[in-house]
């Protein structure tokens, strides 16, 4: 866990020397701008509300992140209840319309901008490809973190077995259920054991996804002189970052990570989107939305995003959930469960007109 917490940290310091190192010679390639209105750039006023949105979106990331957290002092929102799992299928929903209805209609902009040279941006639709890419990636990452662990801890669990476990046998027990209750008792740590590495995974690899994509939209944010679209940013991007929170919050949750990893991760994802905001605003004088350097890299970025975040909404959330033993047997909160699930994806798609 210590290694894919390592990557996560070297990932997001990779895509901010990228966006870095890539902005400084914008200025010699740049794409013909739009006309400036005099009622909507105004250095003073944008950088105002760039402070008000740092502020209200660090608030609402916190708040929504911490809410499930917190669940453990209501009975009712603890994970084996039903109310946790309807909860759970609103926020996967806010979590898959984010990558379809958010960041890959961001990609398709950018990577068929008319900014870009026609051969071969506008001949190959790489923004799918990309994505494809990212979400195959993501699920080798998926299955080789639970191979090596399986690996390990079979081989732990072979040499418990062979030392008898630190038991011994008595008159009482006969030796064949002895032999027999060990070994199910083996399997049993051993499959809560993997149910609870596969929702590490899960978390960091979602993690990971939504900071990609929070560094992107807070730089375009603190890049942008226009304040008309920063004031319709802040609310939307408030509501966004606070269920998205929420999804990756009972993913946390589920973790059962200790209070120092939980907080190491509820700073990630409450921080990146202000320090994208602040990066933003450090590189307005030479970053450009319509440079073709600018296009390329956040085009490129957001189509690895979108990949990671369709597919871990899809498989490892959704699909683990009304696939697994109770949303099956419980055809009444699997309903729920999916009227969950559409109001979450329906209410972040409507967010999709203003962010």
């Amino acid at each position: 866990m210590k290694s894919v917490l390592k990557s996560l940290v070297n990932s997001i310091f990779l895509v901010l020397f990228i966006i870095f190192s890539s902005s400084t010679p914008l200025v010699l390639a740049q794409c013909e701008a739009e006309t400036k209105t005099n009622g909507c750039h105004n250095y003073r006023e944008s950088m105002k509300l760039k402070i008000i949105a740092i502020v209200a979106i660090l608030l609402s990331s916190m708040i929504g992140v911490c809410l499930p957290l917190f669940s453990g002092q209501f009975p009712s929102l603890k994970p084996d209840r039903d109310l946790f799992t309807i909860v759970k299928a609103f926020a996967s929903g806010v979590i898959l319309a984010t990558g379809y209805m958010h960041v890959l209609p961001d990609s398709f902009n950018d990577l068929m901008s008319g900014c870009l040279p026609e051969n071969p941006w506008r001949k190959f639709p790489f923004t799918t490809f990309v994505a494809m890419l990212s979400a195959v990636l993501t699920l080798m990452v998926d299955s080789f973190a639970m191979s090596v662990y399986k690996k390990r801890c079979g081989k732990a669990l072979m040499v418990d077995a062979n030392n008898g476990g630190g038991l011994e046998n008595t008159n009482v027990v006969p030796i064949d259920n002895f032999e027999h209750g060990h070994s199910h008792s083996l399997e049993m740590n051993d499959d809560v054991s993997s149910q609870l590495l596969r929702h590490r995974v899960i978390t960091q690899v979602l993690e990971l996804g939504i900071v990609v994509h929070s560094v992107v939209i807070g730089l375009a944010m603190g890049a942008s002189g226009n304040q008309c679209t920063i004031r319709s940013l802040i609310a939307a991007l408030c509501f966004h970052q606070m269920f998205e929170g929420m999804g990756l919050g009972g993913c946390i949750l589920q973790a059962e990570y200790e209070i120092k990893m939980k907080a190491i991760m509820v700073f990630f994802f409450s921080a990146t989107t202000p320090l994208g905001i602040v990066l933003g605003i450090g590189l307005s004088k030479v970053y450009s939305e319509t440079s073709p350097t600018s296009l390329m890299v956040v085009g490129l970025l957001n189509a690895c995003s979108a990949g990671l975040l369709n597919y871990m909404a899809l498989v490892d959330l959704l699909a683990a959930d009304f696939l697994g033993p109770k949303l099956q047997t419980n055809m009444k909160l699997q309903a729920w469960s999916y009227v969950a699930v559409l109001l979450g994806a329906g209410f972040m798609s409507l967010m999709a007109k203003w962010a």
